[in-house]
């Protein structure tokens, strides 16, 4: 069947700001369905409340919307616009629960609007446990045992009839909110309240305990007539007991015998055909007893999912892409050319490599946080290796982390202590992986590990390899190893920074050696199917192989360096940034070059720039890719702090950084350089100091006085940020930073009590500076600017105070020789302008001000890098009517115990943009005394 004629526009619903359990990946499928949608002819209309997002943003769709996601704005949309469907398979959980109330409330059939790509009873029956679970008896698939109760007197009569242990599941919840597993009958009692009430119907699954089977996950397309592929299959190393967003996956599944799998296949074929006869994605997730291979189904999502992003970018084949052709009713036969350029959608993705996804988590930022992993989601991001084999794609994944790790292991920060390495294996946490390795190298026996960790043997077998391997190379130096040795070693992902460590020599005397001895990265293409076929996916990895398959053209090229895995402090907005320096750069005439490692984003989808490289942001995988390329420069300014500290990498090794170069970078991070610079300027900061150790702290605090804001050098997000009122608070929170970061000096400023915080971007071409935006934050300095409610245009400086800060930003800009973006953060206190802090580069505020102003600053930025223009060349013409406020989004619901105070360390994980006509708005009305009110307590 062709496509449907009658749908000629569409709504996509988004999914919202950021938060744990819900983050990027919805943002990805929303931006590729609806160009997918626009290749058809069809107007897209999008709504989402998100401005940090691409898919937010005028290139994505024909009418954006960046409203409240709420069945309000649904309707003032339904009123201005001709709508024939709606999509709401692509903004996760929050889009379904969205369109099920507009169901609910009729708001679909009046205005005619039908619901495309799942529909309402495949949603309950897969959200409502029970009707789940009944759903899954009927069709014969086997399911844990267990009841729904919407009471608590019910939930403890199941309890009593199952027995322990237990999981408590909530109903209509993202992320496994309020999920747990119960193991003794005194914590049932607490844990079923919580499930109660962290479900929106006041309903919660209690069913049997099946921690520690295996856990699967397979991907599913089906068209308008039946016809289902299976597009990808994924196994978890963290058994049961992980939320799958927080354990360790690997596609395709490792350890899964064919004869298990054709019958997992065929439940999950069984599964999505049961729930409805939708066109579109499905994800089923399934456990199976290791002993056994019974196969237990533990739930259907009837969307696009968090594992579609990863399938996705793991497979090259473009899910919420072809999903959404099918939900206008093309069949899977009738996409032609639609994957490697040469093939039908209609047929199942075949990979000759490994996929490795490693989760990363921030708890940092939540002091006293349970860092025990669960049933509830609470990793930020994740990071995604490809390799030849399953060592290599694990320790590319690793290096992919920015956690102060080269990889798994090889580094010296193993845990030694046998107590803890045991206790860690049975309860995991964040570090689980690592302590794996450590156990082995401690010599904690095979049988031991297997059974506190219930991973399975043959990926226990994989690490303890490589503790085997290591052992062998230990016992050469650099001159003396083998040269079969060395190519192990790289086949198996060691990064020459791990082989320096082990070799006790330095990475560049490494990489000099085996270059020498010829053993160098090649390039392998990720086309879908094995090589089957010809593909023409420009979307590469690298390995240690003869025949490479990245061909390099002699058009001019730039590299752009991306963020990397998401956190809080460094989100989804340095890759929107990304990806308009890409299209920026496009469209000078350059051949474009993406290196990125996070599987959510749009930066590496692979028809975003002309050469995707699936890479760690990781100096060596970087260097080696420039190499090959040989580009006429890198962009560092669009990568958040990712990118940015590659810079002085870069300038030692004479490769041209595009815009401000690393000279001015690193002059805005020396805090003692950039005063000199201030002080030149006659531009006021707050008085400060910088100390390496306690007693020098307290000796400055002295001169400085308290109060004081204590910060280490070159972080991101507020990262060890505190503000100090006595010596003894000083010399505790030096001692902390420099115990988490050996080695970093530490800022101290005198901290302007009750001080108004603003803040400044501008594009500057080193002559020229134009001021995209100035906003001020609801709250006084102290709280973190990312943590802060913020206004845009200031709602109350007065034109003495707004002069200043257009003065010192032009005065600064232009001092650091800027060359792009730079973001300046103010405090003032009694009409006195103070400077904070200067980043010559993207900022968390620049999509928001793009948004907000309707104007595309990045796109203006990366020209004016380039060289190709001036600031004075574009035509700014800024739509400024009323106000736009940030409003941060918090994921506390993910940490109840830990202190919800806000302070100068960043927490948001998210943002929403909300606009008012005046200050009169009851929203901003509400927030402004709210916060005030907060803040006096």
């Amino acid at each position: 069947m062709p496509r449907d004629r009658s749908i000629r526009s569409i709504l996509i619903i988004g999914s919202g700001p950021i938060v744990i359990g819900q983050a990027c990946e919805f943002d990805y499928a929303g931006s590729q369905a609806a160009r997918s949608l626009r290749e058809e002819g069809i107007e897209v209309t999008l709504i989402n409340s998100n401005p940090a997002t691409i898919m937010t943003d005028p290139v994505t769709a024909d009418n954006v919307y960046l409203r409240p996601l709420t069945k309000q704005s649904i309707r003032e949309i339904l009123e201005r616009h001709h709508i024939d469907a709606v999509l709401p398979t692509m903004g996760g959980q929050t889009a379904l629960n969205l369109a099920i109330d507009c169901d609910k409330a009729g708001i679909w059939n009046h205005y005619g609007v039908k619901m495309i790509g799942v529909d309402i009873n495949a949603i309950e029956t897969t959200e409502d446990r029970e009707k789940f679970r009944l759903k899954m008896h009927e069709i014969g698939v086997g399911v844990c045992k267990g009841e729904t109760a919407t009471s608590f007197l019910q939930g403890k009569e199941i309890a009593q009839e199952i027995g322990f242990p237990l999981v408590i599941r909530p109903s209509f919840t993202l992320g496994g909110s309020g999920g747990g597993f119960v193991n003794h009958p005194d914590e049932f009692e607490k844990a079923l309240t919580h499930g109660l009430h962290t479900s929106p119907i006041h309903e919660v699954l209690v069913e049997q305990s099946i921690l520690g089977w295996k856990e699967y996950e397979l991907e599913l397309l089906r068209d308008n007539i039946g016809n289902i592929i299976i597009i990808c299959s994924i196994e978890n190393f963290d058994p049961m007991g992980v939320h799958t967003g927080d354990s360790i996956t690997v596609a395709p599944a490792m350890t899964l015998p064919d004869t298990v799998y054709q019958e997992m296949r065929n439940l999950a074929i069984r599964m999505m055909n049961a729930i409805g006869q939708f066109a579109g994605g499905c994800n089923v997730q399934f456990a199976v007893n290791p002993e056994t291979d019974e196969i237990i189904g533990i739930e259907i999502n009837p969307r696009v999912s968090r594992s579609s992003a990863l399938a996705s970018k793991a497979t090259g084949y473009p899910i919420a892409k072809i999903a959404a052709k099918l939900a206008i009713g093309y069949n899977l036969d009738e996409l032609k050319n639609a994957i490697t350029g040469t093939t039908s959608a209609f047929f199942e993705p075949a990979i000759d490599y490994v996929i490795v996804k490693v989760p990363r988590w921030n708890f940092d930022k939540f002091e006293g946080s349970d860092r025990r992993l669960g049933l509830s989601m609470k990793s930020v991001g994740e990071a995604m290796g490809i390799g030849r084999n399953f060592q290599e794609a694990l320790q590319k994944a690793c290096q992919s982390l920015e956690i102060k790790r080269n990889g798994l292991g090889a580094d010296g920060k193993e845990l030694t202590k046998q107590e803890d390495l045991l206790k860690s294996l049975q309860n995991p946490s964040w570090d689980r992986l690592f302590h794996v390795y450590d156990a082995f190298k401690l010599g904690i026996p095979f049988k031991t590990i297997h059974k506190l960790s219930r991973i399975d043997k043959w990926f226990l077998n994989q690490i303890e390899e490589l503790i085997l391997l290591e052992k062998e190379i230990e016992k050469y130096t650099i001159d003396t190893l083998p040269v079969e040795l060395l190519k192990t070693a790289k086949e198996k992902g060691y990064a020459d920074r791990q082989l320096g460590h082990l070799l006790k020599c330095w990475e560049s005397v490494v990489h000099k050696k085996r270059n020498e001895l010829g053993i160098r990265r090649v390039y392998k293409q990720v086309d879908t199917c094995a090589a089957e076929f010809e593909a023409q996916t420009p979307y590469y990895y690298s390995t240690f192989a003869r025949e490479n398959e990245s061909i390099v053209s002699d058009k001019k090229k730039i590299v752009v360096l991306g963020s990397g895995p998401n956190r809080i402090g460094q989100g989804i907005e340095f890759d929107y940034s990304c990806v308009h320096g890409v299209l920026a750069a496009k469209e000078s005439g350059y051949e474009t070059i993406m290196i990125n490692c996070n599987p959510e984003t749009v930066s590496t989808d692979f028809d975003i720039a002309d050469k995707l490289y699936f890479e760690p942001v990781f100096w060596e995988h970087i260097y080696d890719i420039i190499e090959h390329e040989k580009p006429e420069g890198v962009i560092v300014q669009l990568g958040g702090q990712t990118a940015l500290k590659l810079a002085e990498k870069l300038e030692k090794n004479g490769i041209k950084i595009i815009g401000t170069s690393f000279e001015a970078l690193d002059l805005a991070e020396d805090r003692g350089s950039f005063s000199s610079l201030l002080k030149e300027n006659d531009i006021p900061y707050p008085e400060f100091g910088v100390a390496e150790d306690a007693e020098t702290a307290v000796e400055l605090s002295k001169d400085i006085g308290f109060p004081l804001l204590v910060r280490p050098s070159y972080v991101l997000g507020g990262q060890s940020m505190k503000i100090v009122i006595n010596e003894q608070e000083l010399e505790s929170h030096i001692i902390d930073i420099l115990k988490k970061i050996p080695g970093n000096k530490v800022l101290l400023d005198h901290f302007l009590e009750g001080a108004i915080e603003a803040e400044a971007d501008a594009i500057c071409d080193g002559e020229n500076v134009y001021i995209i935006g100035i906003m001020q934050h609801i709250e006084p300095a102290g709280i973190h600017s990312g943590d802060s409610y913020a206004v845009l245009p200031p709602y109350n400086l007065g034109d003495l105070v707004i002069k200043q800060i257009e003065t010192y930003t032009e005065k600064i800009a232009l001092a650091l020789k800027t060359v792009g973006l730079i973001n300046i953060q103010f405090a003032i206190k009694d009409d006195k302008v103070y400077i904070i802090e200067a980043n010559p580069r993207a900022s968390r505020t620049v999509p928001f001000i793009c948004k907000a102003y309707e104007e595309p600053y990045v796109n203006y930025a990366v020209k004016v890098m380039l060289g190709e223009k001036k600031v004075t060349d574009f035509d700014f013409n800024p739509k400024k009517s009323g106000y736009a406020i940030k409003e941060p989004v918090f994921s506390f619901n993910k940490f109840p115990n830990v202190n919800k105070e806000l302070g100068p360390e960043m927490k948001s994980t998210g943002e929403a943009i909300y606009f008012i006509k005046d200050l009169m708005d009851d929203y901003f009305m509400k927030i402004y005394s709210e916060r005030n009110l907060y803040l006096s307590k």
